[in-house]
């Protein structure tokens, strides 16, 4: 028998380039690119022999279009025989392939997560013989599973694995843009057809030797199969007539010439054929469908004598020869065939959730209440799974084979929920417009659609608000007696909402609303109502509720992960949810769930900011941006622009916050959105604060609350405690910064989050005038369990406590304090805090009168300015001598305090070398 190498004609750059590809040292990656029978499968074979001759271990796979909207469906080909390997894995890996090949539950993890599991197995399976992994017709492979190769295929330099992946250059596929190397695969020269030709048809009569040739444009396959079918048609006609389908592509001529051999077989046969088409058997030599139950065509030896199948000489299976053979196959049948078929390969994945669900719906035709209730089942699999386009398309299918117009009215809602929820807004409101029952837009899912678009495109919140709340209403008021998706869906849309709206009125009507429907509202939606409103109020036992939700993820849908995520950073938990976060919003991304995804990422942004990673904050943000303009979603654009301001104040890029502040404020304030108003005044605060403006910082915090109270559903005035403390303290009102800090420590605050507790018993110690409470409640705040993952809060803290040491107990007590805090500001970057930290450290030294450099470095006005100061002048009283607003008295102060070395008006009669002049 001749060997592959001999039997291929007219490769030998092919064949050069790929011996280098499998000799060579060191794992790499290549993309074999050509037409339909070009070749490809035939180099593909020629690897494999290739890397047997060089004693590598190979593993194949190949795409199928039956399973390319099956998530994981070629990646579980490609390492089932490497089930063994995964056990040796660490828990954390080994947890990750159990949910995705249905081992375990938990969350889907993203393609980095899984591909640097993956990259871990494969080293493993590599670690005693390198390893060849094949995958052929690789554009029929899943996303999920291209996703994953495209990432592994990037990273294989220096291990012992290689991938080679066959893809047909006329279908499109996730491939394309994976940035792998290329082989492109062209026809044969003219001689290397003749040659090939020739050698498999000898003695063809020359008429139709030309012909062929003609036709077959150096297509192999062409080349091997158009003369029998030639001769076989000819009867009596002249050779130039058979060339009447010049002008149809080659693959669709093939497949007419394997569709006349297709009509000679027996029907029995050719119901094998269509089984096995249908079931995403293969073309060529591997092994089937690794695991599971799989459909085994049998009885088909006269498919193999007329040249349609091979026999797979590893397992002794039925193997198509070519995938043209497999599309001949379906394109011949009529749709009775098809159904009875796919009614067959229903039973055969009868123990197979989303395979069989596939086949009843493509054999059902009348409404059918049991396929529509298994499509659902399998639509609710593949979103936890990461298919959330492919449950739409299910739920679909679903609602078309529903047998009352309530069931097909639920499943179309599903389906254009998951559609909002992935981005797809248009594709929403149209499942809902086709619900054809409905003549007007009150239904459940047609408001819940509309007002989506309202909060992720521009639109009217307040009057989404109205129409969400009148529907819960209706529903309540109709005597609804269960728990159903319509209800949930509303209700926490509406809470949703009023987050953004921040309403007080609303909120109050709403608990009003939701306590009248008791247990109708879900244990979920009680969380979000909770803490997404007034969680000063509402908050406490909240993240232990958080807390228990998470525990069940197998449960849970992505858009609960997104909504717990939030409500977990209102009770400031959000951190030990982030590396779920960070899992699942790569692979949301990845799967075009948009929606969830921004959110997602504005938390993990938020967290980046609490403990203290501002770089890695500002690119999640920008990215965040990116991808929030490019779909066109202001909201979320303008929210993420909020945080971004957050980030530059806290790092005393001043002019930055201030032109995101403006722009946020500007967008939201017109249209009521408090949510993101409150995040501008937060921003203002910060921006005030490290530049030193005392006076402005404390108008915009009593912006968000005033001294004394925390202002209900605002969710900014428990998260600048500090803010309006210490700029109360700086500015002379002193009352009012105590006042502010009972007022927490009576609201509780200490109990609802770690952050809040951390900040009450700072302002408390930075306000109290007795010295031992004073300790008492300083240590309190920094040894709290929770007060190291929130840096810069304790930084500060440190700062006040090092400041009031130097005052009370001497430079020696404060040196400490001072020390961490200026350390911890510096890495973190926020240069205001390390210079105001340094300064005051420095006046821990021995005291020396300032010098003529440092008083020389003041402007007269400064100089002025800081003379008065020291006299004990307030800003206002300065401002009134000077004719300047007690603004500018604060600014000039700042600027002069860092040149003559000190922090505090108490030390600028020393640093000034006198008695200063009060006089005007």
């Amino acid at each position: 028998m001749e060997s592959i190498v001999e039997t291929m004609v007219g490769r030998g750059r092919e064949q050069e380039v790929l011996s280098g590809f499998v000799t060579a040292p060191g794992g790499r990656s290549l993309v074999l690119q050509g037409d339909a029978g070009v070749g490809k499968s035939t180099l593909l074979e020629h690897v494999v022999r290739l890397a047997a001759d060089d004693g590598q271990q190979v593993i194949r796979a190949a795409g199928v279009e039956a399973e390319s909207g099956l998530p994981f469906a070629g990646l579980h080909q490609l390492l089932y025989p490497l089930l063994s390997c995964i056990d040796e894995l660490d828990s954390g890996q080994r947890e990750v392939f159990d949910v995705v090949f249905g081992r375990g539950g938990g969350i889907p993890p993203s393609a980095m997560t899984l591909g640097i599991a993956v990259l871990d197995l494969l080293a493993l399976a590599a670690s005693e013989r390198p390893l060849l992994l094949v995958v052929d017709d690789g554009q029929w492979l899943d996303t999920a599973s291209t996703d994953v190769c495209g990432f592994v295929g990037r990273r294989l330099t220096g291990s012992s694995v290689r991938l080679v992946v066959s893809l047909r250059s006329d279908v499109s596929s996730g491939f394309d843009t994976a940035a792998l190397p290329t082989l492109a695969v062209a026809t044969l020269s003219e001689s290397a057809s003749e040659e090939l030709l020739d050698r498999h048809h000898p003695g063809l009569d020359a008429q139709i030797r030309r012909l062929v040739l003609d036709e077959a444009q150096g297509n192999p396959l062409a080349l091997l199969e158009l003369p029998p079918y030639v001769r076989g048609n000819r009867a009596g006609r002249d050779p130039v007539e058979l060339s009447g389908y010049t002008g149809v592509p080659l693959p669709q001529r093939l497949q007419q010439m394997y569709a006349s051999r297709i009509k000679a077989l027996d029907s029995a046969v050719r119901a094998q054929l269509l089984r096995g088409a249908l079931d995403g058997v293969r073309a060529g030599t591997a092994a089937g469908r690794a695991g599971g139950s799989r459909f085994r065509m049998a009885d088909a030896g006269e498919a193999v004598e007329c040249g349609l199948l091979d026999v797979d000489p590893l397992t002794g299976d039925f193997v198509f020869r070519h995938p043209l053979v497999r599309s001949a196959v379906v394109q011949m049948a009529t749709p009775n065939e098809r159904r009875a078929a796919h009614a067959a390969l229903a039973r055969v994945h009868r123990d197979d959730l989303e395979r069989r669900a596939t086949h009843l719906a493509a054999c059902a035709v009348d409404p059918d209440e049991e396929v529509a209730a298994a499509l659902e089942a399998a639509a609710d699999s593949a979103t936890r799974r990461g298919g959330a386009l492919t449950a739409v398309a299910w739920l679909t299918r679903a609602a078309e084979l529903s047998e009352s117009h309530e069931e097909r009215s639920r499943r179309l809602g599903s389906a254009a929920y998951i559609a909002g929820h992935s981005g797809r807004l248009h594709h929403a409101q149209q499942l809902v417009r086709s619900d054809s029952g409905l003549d007007d837009h009150d239904s459940p899912s047609s408001v819940v659609t509309s007002a989506y678009a309202a909060l992720f495109e521009e639109g009217d919140l307040r009057s989404s608000q109205r129409q969400v709340f009148a529907a819960i209403s209706t529903l309540r008021d109709s005597g609804v007696q269960e728990r159903d998706e319509a209800l949930t869906r509303l209700v926490v849309l509406l809470l949703a909402i009023n987050q953004y709206v921040g309403d007080a009125d609303m909120w109050e009507r709403s608990h009003q609303l939701l306590d009248s429907l008791g247990d109708l509202v879900s244990p979920h939606a009680r969380v979000y109502q909770d803490a997404w409103g007034d969680v000063v109020r509402r908050g406490a036992g909240v993240h232990e509720r958080v807390e228990s939700a998470l525990a069940h993820l197998r449960d849970l849908e992505p858009w609960d992960i997104t909504r717990l995520g939030v409500a977990a950073y209102h009770v400031d938990v959000l951190s030990r949810y982030r590396p779920l976060l960070q899992r699942t919003v790569e692979r949301e991304v990845e799967a075009g769930a948009v929606a969830d995804a921004m959110t997602m990422l504005n938390l993990i942004m938020l967290d980046q900011i609490a403990v203290g990673e501002w770089d890695e904050a500002e690119r999640t943000g920008q990215r965040t941006l990116d991808l929030t303009t490019r779909l066109n979603h202001p909201l979320f654009s303008f929210h993420t622009r909020g945080y971004l301001g957050l980030v530059a104040a806290l790092r005393g890029e001043v002019e930055q916050a201030r032109e995101l502040q403006a722009m946020v404020d500007t967008w939201a304030r017109p249209r009521g959105v408090g949510f993101l108003t409150q995040i501008a005044d937060a921003v203002g605060t910060m921006a005030a604060l490290s530049e030193g403006d005392y006076e402005a910082a404390y108008l915009n915090a009593i912006g968000i609350t005033p001294p004394g109270s925390f202002t209900p559903y605002a969710h900014q005035a428990s998260r600048t405690l500090l803010d309006l403390v210490e700029a109360a303290l700086a500015t002379g009102r002193s009352e009012q910064a105590r006042t502010h800090a009972l007022a927490a420590r009576d609201a509780g605050l200490p109990d609802i989050s770690p952050r809040l507790a951390l900040l009450t018993y700072g302002s408390l110690a930075m306000t109290t005038s007795d010295p031992q409470e004073a300790d008492d409640l300083f240590h309190r705040a920094q040894t709290h369990p929770g007060a190291a993952a929130f840096p810069f809060e304790l930084a500060r803290i440190r700062l006040a406590q090092g400041t009031r040491l130097r005052h009370t107990q001497g430079r020696k007590a404060a040196r400490p304090s001072l020390t961490l805090a200026a350390e911890t500001f510096e890495r973190l970057g926020a240069a205001a805090w390390t210079e105001r930290a340094r300064a005051e450290l420095s006046a821990t030294s021995a005291s020396a009168p300032a010098s003529t450099a440092h008083l020389a470095a003041l402007t007269w006005q400064e100089r002025r300015i800081a003379d008065l100061a020291a006299g004990g002048l307030t800003n206002k009283e300065i401002g009134e001598r000077m004719h300047l607003s007690p603004r500018t008295v604060s600014s000039h102060l700042y600027h002069a305090f860092p040149k003559l070395g000190v922090t505090t008006r108490a030390a600028l009669r020393d640093a000034l070398g006198g008695t200063p002049d009060q006089t005007a």
